[in-house]
């Protein structure tokens, strides 16, 4: 068998992958040294400055409390705050936000940007990456906002918040996938795969693996990145079998039906114990939260002066960033052995190990895949087998 790579290729591989497994090494240091300067020299003059800055607001803005659209948007955020202040807490949350993105920001720009463009991963111009990255920043700065107004909010309002909290973001969890297949559309176009070979073979393999959907889509990803990729988005009704360009330009019919056959292996998985399992987690995390947060009330740490005081946000940063430091080995662990079940159930649907394995080839080397990474990187919690193993362990054709 033809080798994976030629020497230039796997040249090439390595350089681009080097400085990942750096910022893996790296950045876990970084991210909690960061947090430490927050909490010990940045977190009073924010918070100084976030509450001078929501009352220069409300001085500016204040009529928009008793005018008759807005009022009723102030009048229920005071009561979910459970008094005023809440715009302090807020900006304040913003504030520690961008903070800690403008740090980061020359190294993720130059790993998402220049680094992709200099080994011929992207397609992004630089308008559209920054558009790209501006929708992403604002989503994630609403998500802060939601959260400092739910958890705080209801923290300081109710004594087992975490619990009336937990539940129903417990239960939103066990549901949220049915939401996937709008998800993608945020960034990308999408529209459905012509009717054609390739949509009735895919049809008849999903009916042979009895998995039902809705749809076939192609979503538009070569504006941004030339990667290989396709997934199953959505659940029951929602269900959808997403590819995007890239694969139908790069992989074969066979090569793209063995990729699917793979995703499909991972709707067949028990799904339900791992989504339990995330959700008690959840809950145990926050409670978790709440008895950080009565340490911190009851020594007065960072200044803060009651308990859910906004000011413990880069505590729970801090908190946030052990856990998934900690849980992401077992994480990985789990999805490898998961990856794998799903190569096995591919092969027992389409019998066919030849396509499986030029799919395999083919998206390691348009994706540059390393086939063989350090140990180390992939104990730390790789979602993904190494492409080496996973051709190693097909049988023989």
């Amino acid at each position: 068998m033809e080798p994976l790579f030629t020497p230039e290729q796997l040249a090439e591989i390595h350089a681009y992958h080097l400085p990942h497994y750096i910022r893996a090494a790296v950045n876990p240091f970084a991210r909690f040294a960061l947090l430490a300067l927050m909490l010990g020299v940045l977190v009073r003059p924010f918070f100084r400055m976030a509450t001078a800055a929501a009352a220069g607001l409300e001085r500016r803005f204040g009529f928009l409390r008793t005018a008759p659209v807005s009022r009723a948007f102030f009048s229920a955020m005071d009561r979910l705050w459970g008094e005023s202040g809440w715009g302090a807490a807020v900006i304040f949350a913003l504030m520690t936000d961008l903070f800690v993105k403008l740090v980061y920001a020359p190294v993720d720009i130059w790993f998402a940007y220049t680094l992709e463009h200099q080994h011929g991963m992207s397609n992004y111009t630089p308008a559209a990456f920054a558009r790209d990255m501006l929708k992403g920043h604002l989503l994630g700065g609403f998500a802060i906002a939601a959260l400092v107004i739910g958890l705080y909010g209801l923290a300081r309002r109710t004594r087992h918040w975490w619990w009336v909290l937990g539940v129903p973001v417990a239960l939103l969890m066990l549901v949220s996938s049915a939401l996937d297949t709008y998800r993608g559309r945020l960034y990308f176009e999408q529209e459905p795969l012509p009717p054609g070979p390739l949509r009735t073979r895919m049809t008849a393999l999903m009916a042979q693996a009895d998995i039902p959907f809705s749809d076939v889509l192609v979503e538009k990803t070569s504006v941004a990145s030339r990667r290989i990729q396709a997934y199953f988005a959505g659940q029951g009704p929602t269900r959808a079998i997403v590819l995007n360009d890239v694969i139908l330009q790069e992989l074969s019919e066979d090569e793209v039906l063995a990729a699917v056959a793979h995703e499909a292996g991972h709707v067949q998985e028990q799904k339900w114990p791992g989504r339990i399992a995330s959700s008690l987690a959840v809950v145990a995390l926050l409670f978790a939260i709440d008895r950080m947060l009565r340490r911190a009330a009851a020594r007065n740490w960072f200044g803060t002066s009651r308990f859910a005081d906004i000011r413990t946000l880069p505590l729970l940063s801090l908190l946030l960033s052990l856990v998934l430091l900690l849980g992401a080995p077992i994480a990985g662990a789990f999805s490898r052995e998961r990856e794998r079940e799903a190569d096995r159930f591919a092969l027992r649907l389409t019998h066919d190990v030849d396509a499986f394995r030029r799919m395999l080839v083919k998206a390691a080397r348009v994706n540059k895949m390393d086939p063989d990474p350090p140990r180390w990187v992939v104990l730390k919690g790789m979602s993904h087998p190494p492409v080496g193993e996973r051709l190693a362990d097909l049988p023989a054709p």
